[in-house]
C-alpha cells in the first residue's frame, strides 16, 4: 500500500481560512467592557441553526495521540459549524480537506494548533476527529438537533501519515 505523508504546518488564520476560522484574540481589536476590566474581542458567529438546530456546548476529554499518526477517516457536518477551544495549554493537530461529495486530497492539509488557540470548522469541511498531542479537555460548540449531522468516510488513498514539520 502506498503511504502518503503530510507535514503539520503551524496554524495561521490565512492558511486555515478556506476551512474555517482560527479562534484567538491575538492581533484583534476589541472594546472595553465590565467597567474596563475586560476587552471583548468578537469572533465570527457560529453556524448552528439550520434544520431546526440549536447550540450544543460539550467538553471533550481527549487522549493524546503521537506523531507520526496514520489518518484513516474524515468526517463532516453538513448542517453547522464546529468549534474546538482547548481548556488548557493542549496542542493539537487539525487535518482538513474540501470536497463536495468526498474529500479532495488535493486540498488535504494538516495544521499544528499551539496551546490556547481554538478553531471553528465551517460546515461541509472534511476533518479528522480531534487529535490532541497531550491529554486535555476541549470545549466544543456545535449544532444539535433531531437530524444527526455527522458523515464519516474513509480517507481516500489512506493511510495518510501526519508528521511534525
Amino acid at each position: 500500500m502506498d503511504t502518503r505523508t503530510l507535514l503539520a504546518q503551524p496554524l495561521s488564520a490565512e492558511a486555515f481560512a478556506p476551512y474555517g476560522e482560527v479562534v484567538t484574540s491575538a492581533g484583534r481589536g476589541g472594546r472595553a467592557i465590565n467597567d474596563g476590566t475586560s476587552l471583548r474581542v468578537e469572533m465570527e458567529e457560529p453556524d448552528l441553526l439550520d434544520g431546526g438546530g440549536r447550540p450544543s456546548l460539550s467538553v471533550f476529554r481527549a487522549r493524546a495521540i503521537a506523531l507520526p499518526f496514520a489518518a484513516q477517516v474524515l468526517e463532516r457536518h453538513r448542517l453547522g459549524s464546529q468549534t474546538f477551544l482547548p481548556l488548557a495549554a493542549t496542542p493539537y493537530v487539525v487535518l482538513v480537506a474540501l470536497g463536495a461529495d468526498a474529500p479532495d486530497t488535493a486540498t488535504l492539509r494538516a495544521f499544528l494548533a499551539g496551546p490556547g488557540v481554538g478553531i471553528t470548522l465551517r460546515r461541509d469541511v472534511w476533518h479528522h476527529p480531534l487529535m490532541a498531542l497531550a491529554d486535555g479537555e476541549f470545549a466544543v460548540l456545535e449544532r444539535a438537533g433531531a437530524q444527526v449531522d455527522c458523515e464519516l468516510v474513509p480517507l481516500p488513498d489512506a493511510p495518510w501519515v501526519i508528521r511534525a514539520a
